[in-house]
């Protein structure tokens, strides 16, 4: 496992960006030497940030949280701005996102210490689906909806067809489920750009077999067994 990995697991670093600068700083030992950028730690080894000593959790914790519009997906921000580690449990060392919503998107977002099971989620091999609902205004014609399940263009590569259902419709807005299994940046919100569609609010309801339901916005909870059996 690579050191920084290894110091943002064990909650000794909010991000592995603030465990790159620990490193660099010269402040984290490894086995009795100054770690240097790059290096990797195994079972047994005797890490230590400014002399004391950094291990990995004992337990592990898998959350599903509901978050809120006006969150950044991070543990920490220079700027002082709100995260999603201000609605989570403190004493959970090493707890990080699995996945990001940005800044305005609400929803389904799970969290967890277990790196191998935040890999499995975000790694584009495993191909899980994320699952949303947008709101959008109401076009004049259902073209736009049209090419939107057709997976438009990108300014990094064409979207994969996501399944799209409409579930709502009126004269000022219609309501969408849309169901991909790409995690791209913002890609929900460049695809509904690209294709002419206004969104008017964008919320994940699932990933995986993990559905958001009712929890209330702000609020977390633990994956059930059931949940964590069907990552298996």
């Amino acid at each position: 496992m690579r050191l920084q990995a290894f110091l943002s697991r064990a909650g000794a670093a909010p991000s592995r960006r603030k465990a790159e600068a620990l490193i660099s700083d010269g402040r984290v030992e490894v086995n009795g030497s100054v770690a240097e950028l790059g290096s990797k730690v195994s079972e047994g080894d005797d890490v230590r940030l400014d002399g004391e000593g950094v291990s990995l959790p004992d337990s592990r914790s898998y959350l599903a949280l509901n978050k809120p519009s006006g969150y950044l997906t991070t543990m920490s921000d220079d700027f002082g701005r709100p995260t999603v580690a201000d609605i989570m449990p403190d004493g959970v060392p090493g707890l990080v996102p699995a996945g990001r919503l940005d800044f305005e998107t609400t929803g389904l977002l799970i969290l967890t210490n277990d790196g191998d099971f935040a890999n499995l989620i975000t790694h584009p091999s495993s191909e899980i689906e994320k699952e949303y609902e947008l709101t959008v205004k109401t076009p004049p014609s259902d073209d736009p909806i049209k090419k939107l399940a057709e997976g438009p263009a990108l300014d990094d590569g064409p979207m994969l067809p996501p399944k799209v259902e409409t579930i709502g419709r009126g004269r000022v807005r219609t309501t969408l489920r849309l169901t991909i299994h790409e995690g791209r940046n913002r890609i929900v919100r460049r695809a509904c750009e690209a294709t002419g569609l206004e969104l008017m609010s964008l919320a994940r309801v699932r990933v995986g077999p993990v559905e958001l339901g009712n929890l209330p916005a702000g609020k977390y909870r633990s994956l059930t067994k059931k949940e964590m059996e069907a990552f298996s």
